[in-house]
């Protein structure tokens, strides 16, 4: 559920008139009080951010949203912004955990989404963006395949990128929220549903590594050459490689994914017996999705997996590492 706290501002154009013509000064809708309930009141002239100063306003967003919880308990809560209206938010927000938490005896399970850094107090969402390395606290990107609506001729995401970002997001303790373009119709194009299918066939077969599993001691290791860059909102370009390996783990087992397909042997440096990562020795490497016996060996410098003979149709390739106990 998206809280509505900005039609305010879209539509404060309807209080206006047109300034030439055979209509011109004659008031649009917005300056009929019947039509207040779609359009608002006219606001003061400096009431043009993302969020309105107005408390009448503000006061009607807190009613609606409230409403919103106490009749249909959703689970999820997400504003598009960053937390609305100081205290009015945070009072909102509260209500919403508060009869959560009395719904499921005690435990809290719902959860508020804005685009705000947390401190554990909800889920940051950063839209069409990641974060640079592993966050204390639950995260979420937002992004789509294309664009955030239909329209001809839009470039849309590979299945592999999509993966790429789904592993680099799940390392640093995120969560990938996809948008899937429709058609007006509803309905997915041949492509649209390629690309799917793809996403689809690689997470039946490496999925181990990414549900139920959680952010290792670090989120992965870049190619040496990589440069530093701070990754932001609206920012996707990431060129990943099969050089980016990203961890995930899952009680004893570590999840070690290329995000590009190995040409070579697969040098892991985080896990050399030298490291002070790996406290414990490992005892098997196997390729996820794969009954194929690699060759392995753990050096002083680096894991080094030998490049496997049978490569899946897949890019992102995932290597499942048990410890010796």
């Amino acid at each position: 559920m998206v809280p509505h706290y900005k039609k305010h501002v879209q539509f404060q154009s309807a209080h206006a008139s047109d300034n030439e013509g055979p209509k011109a000064g004659v008031p649009y809708d917005g300056a009929n009080l019947n039509y207040q309930d779609l359009y608002h009141a006219k606001t003061t002239v400096d009431d043009k951010e993302w969020l309105t100063k107005n408390p009448a306003f503000q006061l009607e967003w807190y009613r609606s949203i409230t409403e919103l919880v106490d009749n249909y308990q959703p689970d999820l809560l997400y504003s598009d912004s960053k937390m609305p209206f100081e205290d009015v938010g945070r009072t909102l927000i509260a209500h919403f955990y508060n009869q959560d938490i009395a719904k499921n005896n005690g435990k809290l399970e719902a959860v508020y989404n804005c685009k705000q850094m947390s401190g554990g107090m909800w889920v940051e969402d950063i839209e069409r963006g990641v974060k640079d390395t592993v966050s204390q606290y639950p995260w979420q990107t937002d992004t789509s395949i294309g664009d955030w609506y239909y329209r001809t001729g839009q470039k849309y995401k590979t299945g592999t990128e999509v993966i790429q970002m789904l592993v680099d997001i799940v390392s640093k303790n995120g969560n990938l929220l996809i948008n899937v373009v429709q058609t007006p119709e509803g309905d997915l194009e041949p492509d649209m549903l390629a690309i799917l299918e793809e996403i689809g066939v690689w997470t039946g077969a490496n999925g181990e590594g990414i549900y139920g599993s959680r952010p290792w001691k670090i989120y992965g290791e870049k190619p040496s050459a990589t440069p530093v860059v701070t990754h932001r909102r609206f920012d996707e370009n990431y060129r990943f490689s099969a050089k980016d390996i990203r961890f995930t783990t899952k009680g004893n087992t570590l999840y070690a994914f290329c995000l590009g397909k190995p040409e070579t042997d697969v040098i892991i440096k985080s896990l050399a017996k030298s490291s002070k990562l790996a406290e414990k020795a490992i005892a098997s490497v196997a390729m996820v999705g794969s009954k194929e016996k690699l060759g392995w060996k753990q050096t002083s410098d680096a894991l080094v997996i030998k490049k496997p003979v049978n490569m899946p149709a897949w890019q992102v390739i995932g290597f499942k590492i048990e410890f010796k106990k």
